[in-house]
C-alpha cells in the first residue's frame, strides 16, 4: 500500500450524486453506462456493478462519485467520473456495496 499525502487526497473532489438512467452497454456483461445528476451538471459514467445491482435498484439511488477523474473511454462510452464501491476480496462469493449516504442529500453536496 502507498501512502497519499494530504495534498493529493485534496485534489479529489467527492461529490454525492443520483442515479437518474442506467442503460445496457452492447456486449458488456459486467458494466452498467449511468446517467448521473451531480447537482450543477449532468455526467455519463461506467460502472462495473452489473453483476450485483439491477437497473431498477440502481435507479434513483444517490451515491458518491469521483467528480473530477480524467474521462476515460470504456467499451466506447466516455466516463466522466467514478462512483464509489467496497468490494470483499472472496473470489467463490464476491460481495460489492455501492457507498452511499447514510441520509438523502442534495445532488453535488461535497463529501470530505
Amino acid at each position: 500500500m502507498s501512502l497519499v499525502s494530504i495534498e493529493d487526497f485534496k485534489k479529489l473532489d467527492l461529490r454525492t450524486a443520483k442515479i437518474l438512467e442506467a442503460e445496457e452497454i452492447v456486449g458488456a456483461d459486467r458494466i452498467w453506462k449511468l446517467l448521473i445528476d451531480v447537482g450543477a451538471e449532468k455526467k455519463t459514467i461506467v460502472a462495473g456493478v452489473k453483476s450485483f445491482y439491477s437497473r431498477e435498484a440502481l435507479i434513483g439511488k444517490q451515491i458518491v462519485v469521483v467528480n473530477n477523474l480524467e474521462p476515460a473511454v470504456i467499451r466506447g462510452v466516455s466516463s466522466q467520473g467514478m462512483l464509489l464501491a467496497a468490494k470483499n476480496g472472496d473470489k467463490t462469493s464476491p460481495l460489492l456495496s455501492i457507498i452511499s449516504p447514510e441520509r438523502e442529500l442534495p445532488s453535488g453536496s461535497v463529501v470530505g
